[in-house]
């Protein structure tokens, strides 16, 4: 009876060993079909005429494990355009933490005597990109004013000498170097300012006649600029032929001008720009809103905003928090999300909210969990500027680190759905890119970054065969 058992164990032995031998021999098949089969695909792919004198990168992963499964150019530095805000995300998760806030303070310097304040209604932003924003009910730009004209008007406050905005933290220009000037009057090149309002976009309404060359004119701006002279150059064009309206404008400049075309017949066609100086925009909208109300400015010499030293707090305003912010700025690829992003992320170590420290501290982030310097040259924190270059090795880096942080599950919900797959795409001129993460049919899990620069033709067609490729994972 003790050897009838002991020659079942051994069996039993046997046959587990062979399970295991026949899994382990499965696993390196498949990952070896997939190779090759994504070696085959890609070199088809790069044989396209749309490839000429152009340079693709595809690095793709085993998600659990973090083998390779294809590295083609992975560590070659290519313009990434959007798919460089995976890079923001997760950095901003990193050093400031997915329950982050911004705080905007509202309230007054100088003396208030009675009902009358002897200095200016004073701002201290905190370079928050959802104030004023319509995307969640809380900062919608109504419900904001009503809750700072309620503070003013509570502490008994109706007369004052000005509203100033405090942005001593908040250094240099908000247009980061490399912007093109076609981008940045428009909404998505809105800079990010010490005080953003109403993600720093207004809407442009375009009125065109009946003949095709004929003269545009403007109907109407939402909501209403202050300080701004606009002047249209836009003609007619056929029907059908778009939007191809551009809004240009010098930053620090009040003259905004309008080039291009759009259809004959159109009474408001609607184009989207970007405010020249949102901080002007908040405070004459406030200050119009408290005269509506019976409060009122006392003219003040010039020079007397700039000379207010105390500060009264009447209210506060704080942002959804970060989790919510990089929802949007992933899903919708709000180029103002990540410039402000990275400006906080240099205010929080610095005290001073500046590009170029911002994208200083990402990468010395990324350096100390391996990723090098070289693979990260980054100018900007949405990627807008064609100077960025990148490389896909870095990015699938990146994405394999945010797997195992806590806060994974709102980064990879943040992520947009491309091709049956979770992706964070890129595009600007020239340049197109994918990056993110997939699980096939079989349940077998990758994290991917494909770039493609200096192509030619149309960037629907090329996105399609850029699908063709990822279609082998899955």
């Amino acid at each position: 009876m003790v050897l009838l058992n002991f020659n079942a164990m051994l069996l039993s032995m046997k046959r587990i060993s062979v399970l295991l031998l026949c899994t382990l021999a499965c696993s390196v098949v498949w990952s070896q079909t997939i190779t090759n089969r994504l070696e085959t695909t890609f070199k088809i792919f790069e044989a396209d005429p749309q490839l000429r004198g152009a340079v693709a990168s595809l690095y793709v992963t085993n998600a659990k494990t973090g083998e390779i499964v294809f590295s083609k150019n992975s560590t070659m530095g290519l313009a990434p355009a959007s798919t460089q805000k995976i890079i923001t995300s997760a950095s901003a998760y990193e050093l400031l933490g997915k329950q982050f806030k911004y705080k905007t303070s509202f309230g007054y310097s100088g003396a208030l005597i009675g009902n009358e304040l002897k200095g200016v209604l004073l701002i201290k932003p905190s370079g928050d990109p959802t104030f004023g924003s319509w995307r969640w009910q809380t900062t919608n730009e109504i419900k904001v004013v009503q809750r700072v004209l309620s503070s003013i008007e509570k502490a008994g406050i109706k007369k004052y000498n000005g509203v100033a905005v405090d942005v001593s933290e908040w250094a240099g220009e908000a247009i980061p170097d490399g912007w093109m000037w076609q981008d940045i009057g428009n909404y998505y090149g809105a800079g990010a300012a010490g005080l953003n309002w109403r993600e720093n976009q207004y809407d442009l309404a375009l009125q065109s006649g009946n003949s095709i060359g004929g003269a545009v004119s403007i109907a109407a701006t939402k909501p209403k600029l202050y300080g701004v002279e606009i002047t249209t150059h836009v003609k007619s064009a056929a029907k059908g032929t778009g939007d191809n309206a551009y809004i240009y404008f010098v930053p620090g400049a009040n003259a905004i001008q309008v080039r291009g075309t759009i259809p004959v017949e159109e009474a408001k066609f609607v184009i989207s720009g970007a405010m020249p100086s949102p901080q002007k925009q908040f405070a004459a909208t406030l200050e119009d809103s408290l005269k509506a109300r019976g409060i009122v400015t006392i003219p003040v010499e010039t020079g007397t905003l700039a000379e207010a030293t105390n500060f009264t707090l009447l209210h506060t305003e704080t942002s959804p928090p970060l989790d919510s912010v990089i929802y949007w700025f992933n899903k919708k690829s709000i180029n103002l999300y990540g410039e402000a992003l990275v400006k906080t992320i240099a205010h929080q170590k610095t005290g001073v909210g500046s590009t170029d420290v911002g994208v200083k501290r990402i990468k010395a982030l990324w350096k100390s969990k391996g990723v090098e310097n070289w693979e990260l040259n980054m100018v900007d924190g949405s990627g807008l500027s064609p100077l960025n270059r990148v490389t896909t090795h870095a990015q699938v880096q990146i994405l394999q680190h945010a797997k195992a942080q806590p806060w994974f599950d709102g980064f990879y919900h943040s992520l947009p759905e491309y091709n049956g797959m979770k992706l964070k795409s890129g595009t600007i001129n020239g340049v197109k890119g994918f990056c993110g993460y997939h699980t096939s049919k079989d349940g077998k899990s990758y994290t991917l970054s494909f770039i493609v620069n200096n192509y030619n033709g149309s960037a629907s067609a090329l996105v399609q065969k850029m699908y063709k490729v990822l279609d082998v994972l899955k």
